[in-house]
């Protein structure tokens, strides 16, 4: 009866336990519905910062006028039955050095840092109207808005968003989710605010995540998923000491054989 008692104790406490660790594994815990009509969170535009890169485009009605501000390297490509050498127009990137600035054909220097995207584009844009007889297209974007997930994730790596535009979820999604022994509740990023390392944490169980201003990652975000108790605990197990719990094991069970025989 007493041996009874015991092990339905230890089921309960088993099933606790089991409980309590499931209860930090879902996200987004809260409330079934969520009140997004009295919450307005602004979405994040990347801001340019130095060391970026940027491809700049300008076109307009007649192509010949818009050639001076196309900044643009000649590629090389051999044809499969030929040794002619092809020569095709490619846009050269922009980089933008520690000043926020860039160097553009003809208009010369441009201060950029700080700016979106579109906010560079309509400052070029109104530049060239003195050069040009109608309102030129300029399109900027980002080439190297890119992400950093590391951590008790899946695939941790460096990732590249095209659409200059990544929320949390999206970038743990981009590393394969969470591993079972990810901290959801304390989740750090690694974010670099004028020049200086800032560190941001972040809690994916919390409905309210959402409505936060980190929930967009900016370009050069480093997102860390730090790991639970369970794997510090396994890694403080070493191989000598996997070895010797086999050791034991083997001379516990040779122990056994041996008092079965006599």
């Amino acid at each position: 009866m007493r041996r009874l008692k015991l092990t339905l104790f230890a089921l309960v406490s088993l099933l606790l336990c089991s409980c309590s660790a499931y209860k930090k594994v879902p996200y987004l815990q809260g409330s079934e519905y969520l009140d997004m009509a009295n919450v307005k969170t602004p979405l994040y535009d990347a801001h340019i910062m130095p060391k970026d890169l940027l491809t700049i485009s300008v076109s307009c009605f007649e192509p010949e006028a818009a050639l001076p501000f196309n900044l643009v390297v000649p590629t090389s490509q051999t044809g499969i039955n030929s040794t002619n050498l092809v020569s095709q127009p490619t846009l050269q990137n922009y980089l933008v050095n520690n000043q926020g600035e860039i160097v553009f054909p003809v208009l010369g220097t441009l201060k950029v840092g700080g700016m979106t995207t579109q906010e560079t584009s309509e400052l070029i844009v109104g530049k060239l109207e003195r050069y040009l007889k109608e309102r030129p297209i300029v399109t900027v974007r980002l080439v190297n808005y890119k992400i950093s997930v590391i951590g008790e994730v899946s695939r941790p790596g460096v990732y590249t968003v095209n659409n200059e535009q990544v929320n949390v979820f999206e970038a743990v999604a981009m590393a394969g989710d969470l591993t079972i022994y990810g901290k959801r509740d304390n989740v750090r990023i690694i974010r670099t605010v004028d020049g200086k390392q800032k560190l941001i944490t972040i809690n994916l169980n919390d409905e309210n995540i959402i409505y936060s201003p980190d929930f967009y990652l900016r370009q050069n975000d480093i997102l860390y998923v730090e790991p639970n108790k369970a794997k510090k605990q396994s890694a403080n197990i070493g191989s000598s000491t996997n070895l010797l719990i086999s050791i034991t094991s083997i001379l516990i069970s040779l122990a056994g054989l041996m008092v079965n025989i006599l």
